[in-house]
């Protein structure tokens, strides 16, 4: 059963959730809306909601049908939806340095294993999502890729895996199809894109995005060695704002030395921002952010 207001949609799921797909296709705004509609239902502290999970365009409430009614959940819902504007809401986020050595020896492995997989087996992932993109070369992609910060827009898939979407005006958005048939492999960090969405593989596994690189340094670490994953083994959070940096080989094997001996630690800069001075000016936005980092 479902209710549908506007473009937004009510779903109930099962006896103890209620989903609400606030729009059919992912942009800046609606995420930001998304962030900040359940910020604000966390803040109020409903009595019976148990958990509160935002999304590309959409959240999930996980709540206790024997302390709060569903029907009354979604009136509080679409109250929010009213009532919340993105430019009253301030995100608090990191800018983070993400080094990729791209056109790298382990995913060019992987992915050519899968050619008959592909929509072109006679061209590298990169080759392909260049031309399809309107670029002359491996290189122009990579530049597009490097030149704007993205935001991480929800974890899923795998423990620690980011949805990362180009801070970036709409028709300036990289997009790339999904394999055809998934991969039964995966490398470990391997960077990867699909539909508008740039993604590191936390672990190995099996995948259907276009594999650009790979990731210098973890995102996951059981362990918890690092500092950066004292708190938790995952190291994105929602919100996050990260820099894919393009490396040499020669700095991919220095990070790697610092992870294996324990030293290595991400470069970051704590940030707090309106949603609006993305959505007017991207640019002037990801000249200030990632001026900050490197300062």
């Amino acid at each position: 059963m479902s209710e549908v207001k506007g473009m937004t949609r009510y779903e109930y799921g099962g006896d103890e959730f209620i989903f609400v797909e606030l729009s059919e296709s992912m942009s800046l705004e609606v995420n930001f809306q998304a962030m900040a509609i359940t910020k604000q239902l966390r803040e109020e502290r409903l009595p019976g909601i148990l958990d509160i999970c935002p999304s590309n365009a959409s959240y999930m409430v996980r709540f206790q049908p024997e302390e709060i009614h569903p029907d009354k959940l979604i009136s509080k819902l679409k109250e929010l939806e009213q009532s919340v504007s993105v430019d009253d809401f301030d995100i608090s986020s990191r800018i983070v340095d993400v080094p990729i050595l791209f056109d790298d020896p382990w995913t060019n492995e992987a992915l050519m294993r899968f050619r008959d997989r592909h929509q072109d087996p006679s061209s590298t992932d990169l080759e392909y999502a260049a031309r399809v993109n309107g670029f002359d070369s491996k290189e122009e992609l990579i530049q597009a890729i490097t030149d704007y910060p993205y935001l991480v827009s929800m974890i899923g898939f795998v423990p620690g895996l980011p949805w990362c979407y180009q801070m970036v005006p709409r028709e300036q958005q990289i997009e790339v199809p999904k394999y055809v048939r998934p991969r039964t492999y995966t490398p470990e960090r391997a960077f990867g894109f699909g539909g508008a969405f740039a993604v590191i593989y936390p672990v190995q596994g099996a995948g259907g995005y276009q594999l650009f690189g790979v990731a210098a340094a973890p995102i996951y670490q059981k362990e918890q060695r690092l500092y950066d994953f004292k708190e938790s083994m995952t190291f994105p959070r929602q919100g996050d704002i990260f820099r894919y940096r393009s490396i040499t080989m020669e700095e991919f094997q220095a990070i790697e030395k610092q992870v294996e001996d324990g030293t290595f630690r991400y470069l970051t800069r704590e940030i707090t921002f309106k949603p609006r001075q993305v959505l007017e000016n991207p640019k002037a936005f990801s000249d200030e952010v990632l001026g900050g980092l490197y300062a």
